[in-house]
């Protein structure tokens, strides 16, 4: 009888870990076919047609701007490459330039960050094709105590932060925050 209500105990514990592990919202896999949007961290190209000292590399710094000659701070912060285009060329044709063509791309993309039951835990540049898997190899394979079927990604989608645990063949944003679970047994 004793050894029944061990077992019980120990298995409602059990679920209880599990219960709280809900499926991630439909935006968190949704947002991985949408067009990027930038952020703090991200480093862009941006070519100016015919004026060379405006065409050059630059940093959106953690206010989610970036500063450019002439027309000063500009937000950047969850636009697409083609929607700040279209700002900076607006900016630039008030008083500065005649008909500007700008060109933005993204030149280097922010960190992740990996973290928990892994030999390396820390921000890793991102590179594209990024899966969870891929994730865990750069930071050095998981430990032997690490649970290996799933990992939990943390991302920020439209300004809210939202959780889900996903399995190693999921693609990673950049930005996104991993972590490896310990296992139980």
């Amino acid at each position: 009888m004793r050894a029944l209500v061990i077992a019980l105990v120990g298995l409602s514990v059990l679920m209880a870990g599990c219960s709280s592990y809900r499926r991630p919202p439909a935006a968190f896999h949704d947002v991985l076919t949408q067009p990027y949007r930038l952020d703090s961290g991200d480093r862009v190209r941006i070519a100016v047609y015919g004026q060379q000292e405006l065409s050059t590399t630059y940093t959106i710094d953690q206010g989610g701007t970036l500063s450019m000659p002439l027309i000063g701070d500009v937000s950047a912060r969850g636009k697409t490459t083609l929607q700040l285009e279209k700002i900076l060329e607006a900016r630039l044709s008030r008083g500065f330039l005649r008909d500007p063509d700008v060109s933005v791309e993204v030149d280097q993309y922010r960190p992740f960050f990996i973290m928990g039951e892994v030999q390396n835990a820390g921000q890793y540049p991102y590179v594209a094709g990024l899966t969870a898997q891929t994730a865990v190899a750069i930071a050095g394979g998981f430990t032997p105590r690490a649970q290996q079927a799933d990992i939990d990604v943390t991302r920020q989608i439209e300004g809210k932060i939202m959780t889900g645990r996903v399995p190693l063949s999921d693609p990673l944003r950049p930005g996104d925050t991993v972590y490896v679970r310990e296992r139980l047994f």
